[in-house]
């Protein structure tokens, strides 16, 4: 099943590059917040491997707010 918190953090971040580029209707602002929130609860509850992604993830995110 794998940890369910690193799946919700790679969704919101799959959304939040969906908001930027206008493929939904979500506000760009909305989007990176939940990402956010949602590497951030990962982050708590991962193992050094996922810790490693999630900061990929993070990376992605922070060049889509740039």
């Amino acid at each position: 099943m794998g940890n369910r918190l690193f799946q919700e953090a790679r969704k919101a971040v799959a959304q939040a590059k969906q908001a930027v580029n206008g493929e939904i209707d979500m506000s760009v602002d909305r989007a990176v917040a939940i990402a956010k929130n949602a590497l951030s609860s990962a982050y708590a509850h991962s193992n050094t491997a996922e810790k490693a992604q999630l900061r990929q993830f993070q990376a992605e995110l922070d060049e889509l707010t740039q």
